[in-house]
């Protein structure tokens, strides 16, 4: 039996060699060595240059605020998606994830027309004689774009924690004579806390490493890390600076991996 599981698993390991293994080996032969093959820490100091410090920062803090925003959108949608029926919540939560079933690149260009200045939204505006919008190339386009892109990405956790909590839990706190501010205080989210764990973690460190969404609805003005990345790769040909920048990265996604874990210990984050 233990054979037919290995030979089953085989597969499995031609797959993970061919597409995590060796790529993730070859990201760190080039960041941690020079054009000429010399092990060089230089390529991961580059982050600490003007531009690219800058790029880290923005980077975060747009991260930052779209998942803010994502997880106060999603809790309470997933709350109400909770006390729905069970055919009526899976019917709507089908219809949330619905537009996931469509290109990445395609959701986001279809932004970039609604936003555009003489795009879908303001030629409505117009017509209804009312100020046009101008968030088109801003942070406030690439955050808008990250929360569309994302928030599903942080209500299915927290839909699958809530719907796991036992409601005799919440009703024998409210017998007990808490109101439900504070069932929610000390019942609610204190048990939900894996789910908007793992939300967090699915919507930031995408959101941190993404550079489509800025590039098309940033108007390739506003440069993100993930931006600074692409360009040594794709425009400077220089792997050595694109894989040293991108180890950088790879630290906030094993911080975020460790956190995941500990929560995933403590019985709860969902798949």
């Amino acid at each position: 039996m233990k054979n037919n599981r290995r030979l089953l698993a085989t597969p499995y390991f031609f797959w993970a060699a061919a597409f995590i293994i060796i790529p993730l080996g070859m990201v760190f032969y080039y960041g941690l060595t020079d054009k000429s093959g010399a092990l060089s820490f230089s390529n991961i100091s580059a982050i600490a240059s003007p531009e690219n410090w800058k790029a880290l920062m923005l980077s975060l803090l747009l991260s930052l605020i779209s998942t803010l925003i994502c997880l106060l959108l999603a809790y309470p949608l997933a709350l109400i998606l909770c006390n729905l029926h069970v055919n009526q919540s899976s019917f709507i939560v089908l219809i949330f994830i619905l537009p996931m079933w469509m290109n990445f690149l395609l959701r986001t260009l279809a932004w970039q027309t609604l936003l555009e200045k003489t795009g879908v939204i303001n030629s409505i505006l117009k017509f209804l004689h009312l100020p046009v919008m101008d968030i088109i190339n801003t942070p406030y386009a690439i955050i808008l774009g990250m929360v569309y892109n994302f928030l599903p990405f942080m209500v299915l956790p927290l839909f699958n924690v809530l719907s796991k909590i036992d409601r005799n839990v919440v009703n024998a706190a409210r017998d007990l004579g808490a109101n439900s501010f504070q069932t929610f205080v000390k019942i609610i989210f204190p048990l939900s806390l894996p789910g908007v764990i793992s939300g967090i973690t699915m919507v930031f460190v995408p959101a941190l490493t993404t550079f489509v969404i800025s590039d098309l609805l940033g108007g390739s003005k506003i440069l993100l890390i993930g931006n600074v990345i692409e360009q040594e790769f794709k425009q400077a040909s220089n792997w050595h600076a694109g894989s040293g920048l991108s180890l950088v990265l790879m630290i906030f996604i094993i911080i975020s991996m460790i956190i995941t874990e500990k929560y995933d210990k403590d019985g709860g984050v969902i798949s």
